[in-house]
C-alpha cells in the first residue's frame, strides 16, 4: 500500500505563524499546548492542501497574521502513493487565494486529486443537534474524499441554484432562463445524489466485520419534501413544475440543498441526536476511521487525518483505543490536545511538538512523545 503524508510544512505569516517550518516523516503528529498557542492553525494549513476553504470555512483575508497585514503562504512537499508533489497555497493583500501544484498553477479542486483530507474539529461536536446544512457539509466532504468531482458537481449545484433564486426574488417570468437554469441544476443535481448515496454505502460496509472500539453507525439520506428523483430529467421536472411555489416562497424548496444524513447508534437503536454527548463524538469517530479504511481500500493509502482536541469527551481507554486503530490503519494524523499527557502511549509511533506563545508569536519545539 502506498501512502499519504505531509513530508515538511511551512508557514509565513498565517494566523499567529509568522514563520514555522516543520520536519515530518509520516507518523502520526502529536501537537499540544495551551488554548491559543496556535495549535489548531497548523491543522487548519494542512486541511488547505485539499479543495474548499478549510475546516474553519475562513475567508482568505481571515488566515493573514495581525497585525502586519502582509500576504500568507502555506507550502508542503506531500508524498501522494509514490510521487512527491509540491504544493503551495497563498494570498496576497485584498486577493483570493491561489495554488500552484509542482511549480504549476492549478486550480483549488486539482488539489483533490493529490491529496485527500479528513478532518474532525470541535465545532463538528454538535452535529446531530444542529442543523441539517451542517450535515450535508460533513457528508459531502466525505463523497468528495472518495470522487474529487463532487466538489464541481456541488459547486456547479450552487451557482445555478443561486441564479434560479435571483429569478425568483425578481419575480421573473422568463420560462425558458429557468428552464437553462433547472437543466445545469438537474445534471449536477442527480451527480451530487448519487455520490451521496455511493458515499453512505462505502460507510455502511467499511463498518461491517471491522472490530472497533467506536460504535458502528446505522446511516441513511434523508429529504424532508419526499423523495427526490434520481435521474436529471425528474428533477429539471420537479423544478419546472414547482416554479410557482418556488416565486411565492422567493427560493427554491426543494432539491439537494435540502437533505438530510441520518445516524442511529447500532448496539442501542438510538438516533444519534438522543445520544450521551460522549456517544456522539465516538459516533463521529466511528464515521472518519470508516471513511478512512475505505479510501485506503479504494485508492491505495489511507486520507490524511486532522483531529483537532480529540480528546475532549473521551476517557484514557478510548483515547488509547483511537490511536491504535490511526496506527493500524497507517494514516498520517494531526492531533492537538492542551498538554503531552493526552497522547500517552503513542511513545515512538508518533512525532510530537509542543507549541508555545512568546510575544504574540506560534513557536513549535519537536519533543519525545509519552
Amino acid at each position: 500500500m502506498g501512502t499519504l503524508a505531509v513530508l515538511t510544512l511551512a508557514l509565513s505569516h498565517f494566523r499567529s505563524h509568522r514563520a514555522a517550518r516543520l520536519a515530518l516523516d509520516g507518523r502520526p503528529v502529536a501537537l499540544w499546548g495551551p488554548n491559543g498557542a496556535g495549535k489548531t492553525n497548523v491543522l487548519e494549513a494542512v486541511s488547505l492542501l485539499s479543495p474548499g476553504r478549510g475546516l474553519r470555512r475562513a475567508a482568505a483575508e481571515e488566515m493573514v497574521r495581525r497585525p502586519e497585514g502582509l500576504g500568507w503562504k502555506v507550502a508542503a512537499n506531500l508524498r501522494s502513493l509514490w510521487q512527491v508533489h509540491e504544493v503551495e497555497t497563498w494570498a496576497e493583500p485584498d486577493s483570493g487565494r491561489q495554488v500552484r501544484i509542482d511549480g504549476k498553477a492549478a486550480t483549488q479542486l486539482m488539489l483533490g486529486h493529490v491529496a485527500r483530507i479528513l478532518w474532525l474539529v470541535p465545532a463538528m461536536d454538535r452535529l446531530w443537534l444542529e442543523g441539517a446544512d451542517g450535515r450535508r457539509r460533513f457528508l459531502d466532504r466525505m463523497a468528495m474524499s472518495f470522487e474529487p468531482g463532487h466538489a464541481e458537481q456541488t459547486l456547479a449545484y450552487e451557482k445555478a441554484m443561486r441564479e434560479r433564486n435571483r429569478l425568483l426574488r425578481d419575480q421573473a417570468g422568463d420560462a425558458a432562463w429557468y428552464g437553462a437554469l433547472e437543466l445545469q441544476m438537474a445534471g449536477a443535481g442527480a451527480a451530487i445524489l448519487a455520490a451521496r448515496r455511493r458515499t453512505v454505502a462505502r460507510l455502511l460496509a467499511a463498518q461491517e466485520g471491522t472490530e472497533t472500539a467506536f460504535p458502528r453507525a446505522d446511516l441513511a439520506l434523508s429529504d424532508p419534501d419526499g423523495p427526490l428523483p434520481d435521474t436529471a430529467e425528474g428533477l429539471a421536472a420537479l423544478w419546472s413544475a414547482g416554479r410557482r411555489r418556488d416565486l411565492a416562497a422567493g427560493r427554491t424548496l426543494q432539491g439537494p440543498h435540502r437533505a438530510d444524513l441520518l445516524a442511529i447508534f447500532t448496539a442501542k437503536g438510538v438516533p444519534a441526536d438522543q445520544c450521551s454527548t460522549g456517544e456522539q463524538k465516538a459516533l463521529l469517530i466511528s464515521l472518519i476511521l470508516a471513511n478512512a479504511r475505505a479510501l485506503a481500500a479504494d485508492v491505495g493509502a489511507p486520507p490524511l487525518l486532522l483531529l483537532d482536541e480529540v480528546s475532549a469527551h473521551l476517557d484514557a481507554a478510548r483515547r488509547a483505543a483511537l490511536y491504535d486503530e490511526v496506527c493500524a490503519l497507517g494514516a498520517q494524523a494531526f492531533m492537538t490536545g492542551t498538554g503531552p499527557e493526552l497522547f500517552a502511549g503513542l511513545g515512538g509511533r508518533a512525532q510530537g511538538f509542543a507549541v508555545t506563545e512568546t510575544a504574540g508569536i506560534s513557536v513549535l519545539n519537536e519533543e519525545d512523545v509519552p
